[in-house]
């Protein structure tokens, strides 16, 4: 292996050190990237694909690259007299300008692969073929037409027989192959038979930068902003914000800044326009403190009684809008800027707090997006989260959670009753809790670092033996209870400890609605009810003071269902036979009525209107 490629990216070493026994390669993923080459003295520079694969053969005596892709046919490169005069000795003649087609590249193939017999007055030519857009050569590689299985069939002879030539006076006079490189999205895009035990054909995959290679990058691209000397801190916070781009879109955030008139020091708010495809952040509006201390007295009025979870949920929201969220983390930039874990009982609040978030922070209910996860009980329903994969029914369209976030960049997302999701989709939340994004079906990636998630859960509160927390019991001991249920589940019952620990502190338990509690919402409720029947039929409805009471017994008796059944029994006890009273009544609107008496006979409740 020649060692001048020292600081060249992996792949390209690994070619370089197999060109003595291998003739062909596939080089699969990150193809469309520049590349980080790092020179002795420290020094780097960023390269395309193809400069950096002439780079890396030409020291060891390549004259030059035949290019061949399915739009404009072969080409040479680089484009210099030798270069040209290498190809047209190999290939008998200069490149055919018939139409790209398989054909065509099979006889550049087979003119690429003949025999190359040494001579003294013209010496074999070593060169490399690269066959670009490779994964679109066909529809589908394993439903092959009969000519593209010929094809792939000469191209699976060739890579056997083909042999390595000697090039007396190179770097590496021993025998090296004239290599053909197939560039390919994915390994499977070929016919697995044609790699498949071909000890001649190497797979290669080339990952996305890491985060060394983006830090380097962040340096050199610092010296295209004049005027500017950027430090090595800001250089790090460019490099850990455009964690999951290529350094090739680190190259366009930068013409993206420049574009519009920022600095280098606001790269990060660059990184988010070209993530997101949006210029406002509400986060940072300078409103949103303002907001969130308002948050502080309004939210407790509309969350009745549950002071601890609506206090733990606001410190967090401080921490998402601080961006803290995740700040112990060594990179944390991409990860969601708040993630919370709504449990216990159900009719308390959890998903009325959700509304409360969205509204607060971005001022919008309609920011927040709700899935219900008993929905998703199978595992190939997690295809409506982020689309089927390609080849499948509805590929197309992608899934409604990646859709709906590219829509709407900024949203409040909650999963309602995330232990009822098969395990399987659990997984697709490792990658967004981690990393803050998703790839869909159709291998768009979305980006959730300006959303909350947040995740409820009934986990216990009741077990197979019955309820395991009680209204009643010391919050102290139900919050016990409840997180113990949840470590039980994630680590033990579905075997998802690592989730788990994403949640972290983040888990926030809910009390029972208490007798106080209770009256609230019942008085809230009450009130809402009232409201309506004024609004839509102008009758204002007045309820005594004894029927009110006996009316607020009946629907407190029970709240081990919260305020939902609180709702539940104000529909049945006031709301059903008030329709009944006021249906039977000739023409009341614009009356004051008053509710003077309420009786109950079983299932039935009665009233008396004056």
């Amino acid at each position: 292996m020649s060692g001048s490629l020292d600081g060249w990216p992996a792949f390209a070493r690994e070619l370089d050190a197999t060109l003595a026994v291998q003739s062909h390669y596939v080089l699969y993923g990150n193809l469309r990237d520049h590349f980080l080459v790092r020179s002795g003295e420290g020094a780097a520079q960023l390269r395309p694909l193809r400069d950096l694969l002439w780079g890396a053969l030409s020291p060891s005596g390549y004259r030059c690259l035949l290019c061949w892709d399915p739009v404009d046919g072969l080409s040479v490169h680089p484009q210099a007299p030798e270069a040209a005069d290498a190809a047209s000795r190999l290939l008998g003649g200069k490149p055919s300008t018939q139409p790209p087609s398989l054909t065509r590249l099979r006889a550049d193939l087979t003119a690429f692969s003949r025999p190359q017999q040494p001579s003294q007055d013209e010496p074999p030519v070593r060169a490399a073929l690269v066959i670009e857009y490779a994964s679109r050569l066909v529809l589908s590689p394993e439903q092959l037409d009969p000519s593209e299985r010929d094809f792939f069939l000469f191209c699976l002879k060739q890579s056997r027989t083909t042999t390595p030539l000697f090039l007396p006076g190179s770097p590496r006079p021993g025998p090296l192959y004239n290599p053909v490189i197939w560039l390919v999205e994915r390994e499977q895009d070929l016919p697995s038979w044609l790699t498949a035990g071909n000890e001649r054909i190497r797979p290669i995959g080339i990952g996305h930068p890491d985060f060394g290679d983006r830090q380097a990058t962040a340096r050199l691209l610092a010296g295209s902003f004049r005027g500017s000397e950027p430090s090595e801190e800001v250089c790090e916070a460019f490099a850990e914000q455009a964690e999951g781009l290529t350094l090739q879109q680190m190259i366009d955030v930068t013409r993206l800044a420049r574009d519009r008139a920022l600095p280098f020091e606001q790269l990060p708010d660059a990184v988010r326009t070209y993530k997101l495809g949006v210029l406002d952040n509400p986060w940072r509006r300078g409103f949103l403190r303002d907001r969130i201390e308002t948050g502080q007295r309004s939210v407790p009025n509309r969350i009745v009684g549950q002071d601890a979870a609506v206090t733990k949920t606001l410190d967090i929201l401080k921490r998402a809008a601080l961006g803290l969220s995740g700040a112990q983390a060594a990179q944390s930039s991409s990860r969601p800027r708040g993630v919370l874990f709504f449990a216990g009982p159900t009719g308390v609040g959890k998903t009325e707090l959700a509304k409360a978030v969205a509204a607060l922070v971005f001022g919008d209910e309609s920011a927040y997006l709700r899935f219900d996860m008993s929905e998703f009980s199978a595992e190939h329903a997690g295809d409506r989260l982020i689309g089927a994969p390609p080849g499948y029914v509805g590929h197309e369209a992608g899934g409604e959670l990646t859709n709906a976030v590219r829509r709407q960049p900024f949203r409040v997302i909650l999963f309602d009753e995330i232990e009822k999701a098969h395990p399987r989709i659990l997984d697709k939340f490792l990658q967004v809790l981690e990393d803050g994004r998703l790839t869909d079906g159709r291998g768009a990636t979305t980006h959730f670092s300006e959303c909350i998630l947040i995740f409820t859960s009934n986990l216990g509160v009741m077990t197979a033996e019955g309820a395991s927390v009680r209204p009643g019991m010391p919050y102290e001991e139900i919050e016990q209870v409840v997180k113990a249920a949840i470590g039980d589940h994630f680590s033990r019952v579905i075997g998802r400890p690592e989730l788990l620990n994403r949640f972290g502190d983040n888990i926030v338990v809910f009390d029972f609605v208490g007798p106080a509690a209770a009256t609230r919402i019942f008085d809230l409720q009450l009130a809402n009810i009232l409201r309506a029947v004024n609004d839509q039929h102008g009758i204002e409805v007045k309820v005594e003071d004894g029927p009110r009471e006996l009316l607020r017994e009946w629907c407190t008796a029970d709240l081990e269902k919260g305020g939902r059944g609180i709702g539940t029994a104000l529909e049945s006890f006031f709301v059903n036979p008030l329709a009944r009273a006021l249906f039977d009544l000739a023409d009341v609107h614009g009356d004051n009525v008053a509710v003077t008496a309420l009786r109950r006979s079983g299932p039935m409740v009665s009233l008396e209107l004056m």
